[in-house]
């Protein structure tokens, strides 16, 4: 058990960030950290889990593995049903309130830690100087997870709206052989491989190796035209409204409330990539917790304003289809906003797969940096000053499985990693509260400790309502882990060393 809760001091981690070999560029502002924040949380999900979590779903758990790991703790093998889960209608806008104050207590954390440790790996480096390195290696190779899982599943959507977009406004159909995953639901499709996939991807890479200003500015100019997408469709749909699709507000009480925020919290999901960019902020002590504030207020505004046009221009019960506000707006004959919908959409999707590979590259770029990866991925390109090794091979490794497989039904494992990663930062504002009361923060997380462990218990419900298969997955992932841990990373550890 030796060395395996050994903690990197915060000064060493500040010392590392500093060393001219694998110093990164100080570029970014506090505009610049909550566009990264707005990319990664505001994607497709805000035009199709709207509708979804309004009109509430039945689900079918055809075997235990499906049932969600509450219900199967709760009433055992009886979980193994079929479920109704009610919507929560017009108040679907109290769910992304109710959703958004839940994030809001991990949000406070994450800016409170990024404030103390402004250091690339986001929860990684959090839990190295908190919890130990064992935990460190835990969060970390959880987050290589959480992002290229959920990348690969944003990849495949991509490709599908774009060949949607080609086929209806310009008329052209890409071949269905380089157009779709090969294997979906494990059958072979007949497609050859999913090529605009992987393209995209290799287009951001390429951007991203180029410089983190660049990448910042592509990525600013994405947003811009998202959230004008967003706010065309509040505005331009609003004189349509009517106001009896309000009534009742609640149709399915406080119930359907709960259940439309337990469908949208993963529409946050995204507010802690900002904490990946702390080595290449101006000033991070005050910026960092700017962009990450600044983020989740913001999305919810946005979330929240379309949630209220799309329940006020149709009946609730119409919405729970894979597009409904574009379907809201073929209704009313709304083409023209209709088609700057679908525009934002695969802008948003571009704009959530940049700053997602930014981050992943940077959790790579630290535990290398720290001895538990291989050397190479903590190089920096000596004209570009980017870890171009690291951003290359995340581009490759999200890429080329995306134009394979339909990655869509593993989703839910990066929500698990999301939450879990989570639990630990807000862990780590408690443990050192009590270990390093003196060190200066940016940032203080107000009533600590019970907003942290408030926000320990949310995530803790959250992940006991994923699927039992999930479960198993992400503890098969790391058992992986743990095994290349004690093989490679305990042992070259730079800690191991001291």
């Amino acid at each position: 058990m030796s060395g395996l809760f050994r903690t990197k001091s915060i000064d060493e981690l500040l010392a590392a960030a500093e060393d001219p070999a694998r110093r990164l560029r100080r570029t970014l502002g506090p505009w610049s950290l909550t566009a990264l924040g707005i990319g990664a949380v505001i994607g497709s999900g805000i035009f199709i889990l709207t509708g979804t979590a309004a009109a509430g779903e039945t689900l079918s758990y055809d075997s235990l593995l499906h049932a969600p790991l509450l219900d199967i703790l709760m009433h055992g093998t009886g979980a193994v049903a079929t479920l109704g889960r009610p919507g929560a209608g017009p108040a679907i806008s109290l769910s992304f309130l109710l959703t958004a104050v839940a994030c809001a207590f991990a949000a406070l954390c994450y800016a409170e830690l990024a404030s103390m440790i402004p250091v690339a790996g986001s929860a990684y480096t959090y839990s190295y100087a908190t919890l130990g390195e064992l935990f460190a290696w835990i969060i970390g190779w959880d987050l290589i997870l959480e992002y290229a899982v959920s990348n690969m599943a944003v990849a495949v959507g991509f490709s599908a709206y774009l060949n949607d977009i080609l086929d209806n406004v310009f008329g052209i159909q890409l071949p269905k052989q380089l157009a779709g995953p090969m294997i979906a639901g494990g059958e072979f499709t007949g497609s050859w491989f999913n090529l605009p996939a992987l393209v995209v991807l290799l287009i951001l890479t390429v951007i991203l190796v180029h410089g983190v200003r660049e990448s910042a500015e592509t990525n600013n100019v994405m947003v811009l035209i998202k959230v004008g997408a967003i706010l065309l469709f509040v505005f331009g749909a609003a004189r349509a409204v009517n106001t009896t699709h309000w009534q009742p507000f609640m149709p399915n009480g406080f119930p359907g409330v709960l259940t439309g925020a337990a469908i949208v919290f993963f529409t946050y999901i995204g507010f802690d990539s900002v904490s990946t960019a702390a080595e290449e902020c101006r000033n991070p002590q005050r910026d960092l917790p700017i962009g990450i504030l600044a983020t989740l207020v913001i999305c919810t505004v946005l979330y929240v304003s379309v949630a209220l046009v799309l329940t006020g221009i149709a009946d609730w019960r119409t919405l729970g289809n894979a597009a409904p506000v574009a379907n809201a707006l073929k209704e009313l004959g709304y083409d023209g906003i209709r088609r700057w919908v679908s525009i934002g959409a695969v802008v948003g999707m571009v704009s959530s797969l940049l700053v997602f590979q930014y981050g992943q590259a940077r959790v790579w770029f630290a535990m290398s940096r720290d001895g538990l990866l291989p050397a190479a991925f903590s190089k920096v390109h000596p004209v570009h000053r980017t870890p171009h090794v690291s951003t290359w091979v995340a581009g490759l490794a999200v890429g080329l499985p995306a134009g394979i497989w339909d990655i869509g039904t593993f989703a839910d494992l990066s929500n698990i990693g999301t939450l879990f990663a989570f639990m630990l930062v807000s862990a780590g504002v408690i443990v050192l509260r009590r270990t390093q009361p003196e060190r200066p923060r940016g940032f203080r997380v107000p009533l600590s400790p019970w907003l942290p462990g408030l926000s320990i218990a949310c995530c803790l419900v959250l992940m006991l309502g994923l699927p039992l298969e999930t479960w198993l997955r992400f503890f098969v992932w790391l058992l992986i882990g743990l095994a290349i841990y004690f093989s490679f990373s305990r042992r070259h550890s730079k800690l191991a060393s001291h």
